[in-house]
C-alpha cells in the first residue's frame, strides 16, 4: 500500500469519527459495548510487517514475552519515585481511538500492566513515527491539562510538579527502552463500538507524551493502561460499565478478518452453562491482576503448587495477562509438569530452532493428540487444550506453550485462546468460559 494510499485510507476513518463525534452514547455504556481488539501481527495493526514469515512473528512474539514477564518484580515504585517504570514489550494487542475534539484517530497498545493511558502529542521534544497525524492538543476544542495542586495529580505514581502552578506531569520508563514524559491532561476520548454508536468519554484522564522514545521501528499512538489503578480506563468508565470488562481472543491463526473483541459493561458479562468462577487479587500500588493457582494437572495427573508460587505483598500467586504470550510458571513446579507432559505425548521429539521452548515434537498436521491440562484456581477449573498450551514454531514442530521463571508466574494470552474470561472488579473476581472466540 501506497503513503498516499494509506493517508488517504486514515483521512475516511477520521472523517468519519468526526461525522459521529456528536452521538454520546450513554444507552452504549449503560447496555456495555464491545471493541475490536486487533494484534500487533495483524495487518490492521501499525506494527505490521509484510515483509516477517508467520514463524519470524512467532519468534518475536515468544521473545517480547519473555521479556515482559522479566520484568514484571520491576514494574512497581515507592511512592516518592517520580519516574515510575512499568512492564516491557508493552503488549500483544492493540484498540484504535479518537481523541480530542474535532477527533483524530489513534492506535494504543493494550496494557493490563499499566494505569495511564497516553499518546504522543505535539510539539514534539523527541518523538517516533506513527501512522496517523500525531495528535495537536492546540487544535482541540476539549483539551485541558491538569494542575498540580489536584487529587488527580497525587494519586498518579509517576508524576512530578515543577512548581505549585505548573501543570502535573508524568513520567513513565518500560524495560524495554520505551519511555514517555508530558503532562497530564484531561481530553474527550471516543470508542468505536462494535455493537453500537460511538461511545463518548468526556473529560478521560491522559497522557500527553511531548518526549517519546519506542523501540521499535514502527510506532503505534502510546498505550491504553487496562490495569487496576484509577486513571487506568477501565476504572476512567466507572459505574457506568458496573467494573465490568471482558475479552475473547481469537487462535492466534485466525484470518485477519476474524479479531478478538474487549467487552464492557453489561456486554462483558460472562455467565451461563460451563462458566467457572475465581476470586481477583490485588496488591499495594500495583496495577496487575492477580489469581491464585492451587495446581495443574496434566490429564489425571496433578501437580500441587504449594509454596512454590510466591504470594509476598498480597494474595494471589499468578498474572493473569493478556499482553504476555507464554504462560510461565516457577522452575520446579514446571520441571514436574514438563515431565508430565513429556509422558503423555507420543509424538516424535524435534527442537525449536528459536532455542525458546524446551519440550517440542514434529507435527506436520494441525491435529495432533496431546493431554488435556486443567488449570485449577480457586474455585475455577480451566480446560486447556492443544490450541492454549502448543504453539506451532516452524513447519511440522509444535512447542509446549509454557517456559519456567525465576519471576512472577504468568497467566498468558495463548492459554486464554477460544476463552471468554470476564473480570468484575466490584465482585473481584474473573470468569473463564469455554467458547469459539471467532463467532462471539
Amino acid at each position: 500500500m501506497s503513503v498516499m494510499t494509506t493517508m488517504s485510507h486514515y483521512s475516511s476513518l477520521v472523517f468519519v469519527l468526526l461525522c459521529l463525534c456528536n452521538l454520546y452514547s450513554s444507552e452504549a455504556l449503560n447496555g456495555g459495548f464491545s471493541v475490536e481488539m486487533i494484534h500487533r501481527d495483524s495487518p490492521k495493526s501499525p506494527f505490521y510487517n509484510s515483509t516477517e514469515t508467520q514463524f519470524q512473528r512467532i519468534s518475536n512474539a515468544l521473545s517480547r514475552s519473555i521479556i515482559r514477564v522479566n520484568h514484571f518484580n520491576k514494574s512497581f515504585v515507592s511512592a516518592n519515585t517520580p519516574q515510575a517504570p512499568v512492564t516491557s514489550a508493552l503488549g500483544e494487542y492493540l484498540v484504535s481511538y479518537a481523541i480530542g475534539t474535532p477527533p483524530i484517530q489513534a492506535f494504543g497498545i493494550l496494557d493490563t500492566g499499566s494505569d495511564i493511558t497516553w499518546l504522543q502529542c505535539q510539539p514534539c521534544k523527541r518523538c517516533f513515527k506513527q501512522i496517523t497525524p500525531i495528535f495537536d492538543p492546540s487544535k482541540s476544542k476539549t483539551f485541558n491539562t491538569i494542575g498540580c495542586t489536584t487529587n488527580t495529580c497525587r494519586s498518579v505514581q509517576g508524576t512530578s510538579c515543577p512548581s505549585s502552578t505548573s501543570s502535573c506531569k508524568y513520567s513513565l520508563s518500560y524495560a524495554d527502552g520505551t519511555n514517555s514524559q508530558g503532562d497530564l491532561s484531561f481530553e474527550t476520548l471516543t470508542l468505536a463500538s462494535t455493537n453500537g454508536p460511538p461511545v463518548k468519554i468526556p473529560r478521560f484522564e491522559i497522557g500527553c507524551g511531548h518526549n517519546n522514545f519506542v523501540s521499535s521501528e514502527r510506532g503505534n499512538s502510546g498505550i491504553v493502561g487496562l490495569g487496576r489503578a484509577p486513571v487506568s480506563l477501565v476504572n476512567q468508565l466507572g459505574p457506568s460499565i458496573g467494573g465490568k470488562f471482558s475479552y475473547c481472543l481469537v487462535p492466534a491463526l485466525s484470518p485477519p478478518s476474524v479479531s478478538s473483541k474487549l467487552n464492557f459493561g453489561n456486554a462483558a458479562v460472562v455467565s451461563g452453562r460451563g462458566t467457572v468462577s475465581t476470586p481477583l487479587y490485588s496488591r499495594n500500588r500495583e496495577v496487575f491482576y492477580y489469581l491464585n493457582l492451587e495446581a495443574i494437572s496434566v490429564g489425571r495427573n496433578r501437580i500441587e503448587v504449594g509454596s512454590s508460587l510466591p504470594r509476598a505483598g498480597g494474595k494471589g500467586n499468578m498474572i493473569i495477562d493478556s499482553g504476555t504470550t507464554l504462560t510461565f510458571l516457577p522452575n520446579d513446579v514446571y520441571s514436574k509438569f514438563e515431565s508430565a507432559v513429556a509422558k503423555e505425548v507420543k509424538l516424535q521429539p524435534a527442537k525449536d530452532p528459536n532455542q525458546v521452548l524446551s519440550l517440542c515434537y514434529k507435527a506436520t498436521s494441525d491435529k495432533f493428540d496431546v493431554p488435556v491440562i486443567t488449570a485449577h484456581f480457586s474455585g475455577a477449573n480451566v480446560l486447556l487444550f492443544g490450541l492454549n498450551t502448543f504453539t506451532r514454531v516452524s513447519d511440522g514442530v509444535v512447542c509446549l506453550a509454557f517456559q519456567p521463571s525465576q519471576s512472577t508466574p504468568t497467566f498468558g494470552n495463548l492459554a486464554q485462546q477460544n476463552i471468554l474470561v470476564g473480570y468484575d472488579l466490584q465482585k473481584n473476581t474473573v470468569s473463564f468460559k469455554l467458547v469459539d472466540c471467532t463467532k462471539q
